[in-house]
């Protein structure tokens, strides 16, 4: 590359000129002949979406991806960079990306036509060869394809029919790149009209000229299903031109789900020192997101995003990071009181049916952690019957009753030094007993998180009755004060 300056130097290297498509194509048979990882940094997608994209870049497909907010379409379309060769020829100060060896544009063939072997050559890195654009009301033919310049005209004093006073747009320009218009079904139907011959014959239609660009481009397109009858659709002629439809999923187990959010999670070094996280507060994040998913209160259509569990988990971090501080211990555990923290992370990301309206974003996000305890409960613990016989000892009649004796209720204050509340959970001995029978091999630093994860789900299981207040959450047995007063 450093000696090939010029067109002749690059003659005489005997360089060929590929397609992108074809570029793709050929690095990627290479990559699966070395068993190398085509998409690094997407996970759950190795047996679904990963191979159905792997099958349209050896079709030399353009792509459409089909999915629900938050599923990585974008980063998908941009992990397709990798497969491109690292560096690719340009004809010199041209604005479409001209192949040297094939150039499109009127100022390239002419260039080479006066220069010949002297014609001047640049290296364009793979980086470069990107470009996006998301599809808005505001979006025009112009911005896309291009429109006729008049400042152009008059500053190189030329006649409107000139092809030269053209302004190329994105698509043009994107020319030997992948081109990716995010949210397609937002583009007005005429602007969409607009990509037909570009997708079908490769070249573009800019006012009366006859031009013809036989542009080479990789085109991706994202949408997502809710745009189809909220905002708008891809016309049908526009979705025909497009090879492959690829649809896009959420994490299907909490085990992927949670490496998604440990990779994405903007975390402070400081924060991963300072703060001890239980597993079972990693899982039941997770699971709270899970449960948004299937909630009834929760638009199905709109999606849950894994963004709500990035920023829930960042929050849950920040929550347990700000009571340390302000106690000033040296170090601090995320307790499940913490998670109260998590709640505008969840009312900010859920989109909510009429039903959802009625109850409140906030009780939906108390609810939805609540739904996550009751679910994970039972992979670690017995089941709760509701119906138990009037003789048979239950795993939890100990802890009830410790609760019964305890007529002014047990609290959990929020600011508790992380002392103070293993005190206070400590002292609730039937707690002991059951992590010892159930969770033998339970590490200590976890079982304070266990141990109040298993008050949270007494409650759900309406053995327990839980009231939050300001400073903290007070535990109750729901009937002991009722039995004492009569």
């Amino acid at each position: 590359m450093k000696n090939i300056n010029t067109l002749g130097a690059l003659i005489q290297s005997n360089y060929q000129s590929k397609s992108i498509k074809d570029e793709l194509r050929d690095n990627l048979i290479e990559k699966i002949k070395n068993k190398e990882k085509t998409f690094e940094g997407l996970h759950g997608y190795d047996n679904t979406v990963i191979p159905e994209l792997e099958r349209a870049i050896l079709s030399r497909h353009n792509i459409n991806l089909l999915g629900l907010r938050g599923q990585a379409k974008t980063r998908l379309a941009r992990l397709m960079l990798n497969l491109l060769d690292e560096y690719i020829p340009v004809v010199g100060g041209s604005e479409i990306n001209d192949d040297p060896l094939q150039p499109i544009s009127r100022y390239a063939i002419e260039l080479i036509k006066e220069k010949g072997d002297e014609t001047p050559i640049t290296w364009m890195h793979r980086s470069e060869r990107f470009s996006e654009k998301l599809a808005t009301p505001d979006v025009t033919v112009a911005d896309i394809i291009g429109d006729v310049d008049p400042i152009k005209a008059a500053n190189l004093k030329l006649s409107y029919a000139d092809d030269r006073v053209i302004h190329y747009g994105m698509i043009p320009r994107a020319n030997r790149c992948i081109f990716v218009i995010n949210e397609l079904p937002d583009l007005q139907a005429r602007i969409q009209v607009a990509l037909f011959n570009i997708l079908q014959e490769g070249d573009i239609q800019i006012r009366g000229f006859k031009l013809r660009l036989h542009l080479d481009i990789q085109f991706v397109f994202t949408a997502n299903p809710e745009d189809y009858t909220n905002r708008g659709s891809i016309v049908t002629p526009l979705k025909d031109r497009i090879g492959s439809q690829i649809l896009t999923h959420y994490p299907m187990d909490i085990e992927t789900a949670k490496i998604i959010t440990l990779q994405e999670a903007k975390l402070d070094s400081r924060q991963k020192d300072y703060i001890y996280i239980p597993e079972l507060a990693k899982d039941l994040l997770e699971q709270i997101v899970f449960e948004a998913r299937q909630s009834e209160y929760v638009d199905a259509k709109s999606g849950v995003s894994a963004r709500l569990s990035i920023t829930a988990f960042e929050n849950l971090l920040s929550t347990a990071e700000r009571r340390g501080l302000v106690n000033n211990d040296s170090k601090t555990t995320v307790r499940l009181s913490d998670f109260v923290g998590i709640i505008p992370a969840i009312t900010g990301k859920v989109e909510l049916v009429y039903e959802g309206e009625q109850e409140g974003a906030a009780k939906v996000a108390y609810n939805l952690i609540g739904e996550a305890v009751k679910s994970l409960f039972i992979e670690f613990f017995p089941k709760i019957e509701k119906l138990q016989k009037q003789d048979e000892e239950g795993p939890y009649d100990d802890i009830i009753s410790w609760f019964f004796n305890q007529k002014e209720g047990f609290e959990l204050l929020d600011d508790y030094k992380d002392k103070e509340y293993k005190t206070m959970l400590d002292g609730i001995s039937p707690l002991d007993d059951l992590l010892g029978e159930y969770q033998s091999k339970l590490k200590k630093v976890d079982s304070y998180f266990v141990k109040e994860f298993v008050l949270w789900a007494l409650v759900e299981f309406k053995q327990l009755s839980k009231y939050r207040f300001t400073e903290g959450i007070q535990f109750k047995d729901p009937y002991g004060s009722f039995i004492s007063d009569l």
